[in-house]
């Protein structure tokens, strides 16, 4: 309101020149009056000292703002250094750890690569039925080997009919020996595991029967003889899941093996068979040196009888010291008393007796 008081007097002082302008061209100037005071120009002229000191204050007030602004940024900046230095060291921080986990990832992936490795050598060997063969049997030896003396056991002994177990181990008191096998059928056992239909489990299962059933019969055939191996013969399987497999699911083939006399063993309980002879190998040593234990009690018990009389002697001259100690010590008081009583008489001095001279 108070700008448009102004351009209302500035447009009235135009007008008033227009006319004098105008009157001043047609020859006769006219007096000119000076313009009447306005008193609204000097309400203007308030309102604008009014306005003036409205602008210093926002001035003022925006210099604060400004300042205080300023102040915000700055804290701001501190606050935003210090959050990104944090984050910076939580950062490096866990890009460390992620480094060390990778490594360790890394070294659980060699050993990975090398267990494949171990894996597939290992799949090699039991996909070779010579290969298998011999891993079966070098673990059957090892069991054997570190269980009993050499004279106990033997490997690729020569029966009388000629065939050859893998191991036989002498038993105590007879002269037949158990026959231990490890060459086991494989190959089913694979298919089985292999099996993704139906049929195919059931081809698989009935190859499981025939295989095994198969080389049941040539260790009874082979290795069971009259007089000279003991029954049951042991097929060893070198595997404790697939032992747990025939027991699981293929009861007829081990009914079937226990009535041709054949025990099939896994590796434990090869270990219990070997603990249970190893009992029996004690109880014959100590049978067989129960008479000559019975001769060295014999004597210990004459040395103990004669170490007690020894003793009793020992002690009778212990007894018969004291006495003499306190016989030594009775005349020994004795010979003091008397020495005592020697030195305590006074005997005369004779007349013609010279006086002794004494030194000084």
């Amino acid at each position: 309101m108070e700008l448009g008081l102004i351009a209302l007097g500035i447009a009235i002082v135009a007008a008033a020149a227009v006319v004098a302008f105008a009157l001043r061209g047609r020859g006769t100037p006219a007096p000119i009056e000076p313009p009447r005071p306005d008193p609204r120009l000097d309400d203007v002229i308030r309102g604008q000292g009014s306005i003036a000191g409205q602008f210093q204050q926002a001035l003022e007030s925006q210099a604060r703002l400004q300042t205080m602004l300023a102040e915000r940024i700055e804290a701001l900046d501190k606050r935003l250094g210090e959050s990104l230095t944090d984050s910076a060291t939580k950062t490096a921080a866990t890009i460390s750890s992620i480094g060390e986990r990778l490594t360790t990832i890394d070294e659980a992936q060699k050993n990975i690569s090398a267990l494949s490795g171990h894996v597939v050598s290992l799949q090699q060997v039991l996909s070779n039925k010579q290969a298998r063969g011999a891993f079966g049997q070098g673990r059957m030896e090892s069991i054997i080997a570190d269980a009993f003396p050499a004279g106990i056991y033997e490997f690729q002994a020569t029966l009388s009919n000629g065939s050859r177990p893998d191991c036989t181990i002498k038993l105590p008191g007879t002269k037949t020996v158990i026959v231990i096998d490890s060459k086991f059928p494989l190959e089913c056992f694979t298919a089985l595991g292999t099996a993704t239909t139906e049929g195919e489990r059931r081809a698989a299962e009935a190859r499981v029967r025939s295989d095994v059933g198969k080389h049941v019969k040539d260790i009874s055939g082979k290795y069971l003889i009259p007089g000279e191996t003991q029954t049951p013969a042991l097929m060893f399987v070198p595997s404790e899941s697939i032992y747990a497999e025939l027991y699981d699911g293929f009861l007829d083939v081990i009914q079937k093996a226990q009535i041709a006399q054949v025990t099939i063993v896994s590796p434990n309980i090869l270990n219990l068979v070997v603990s249970t002879i190893q009992a029996m190998l004690k109880d014959t040593r100590m049978r067989e040196q129960a008479d000559m234990i019975q001769k060295e009690v014999g004597a210990l018990t004459k040395d103990v009888r004669l170490l007690g009389e020894r003793v009793e002697k020992l002690q009778r001259h212990f007894n018969q010291a004291d006495g003499d100690i306190k016989d030594i010590l009775v005349s020994a008081g004795k010979i003091a008393s008397r020495g005592e009583k020697i030195g305590n008489v006074e005997l005369p001095i004779p007349d013609n007796a010279q006086p002794r001279l004494t030194a000084d």
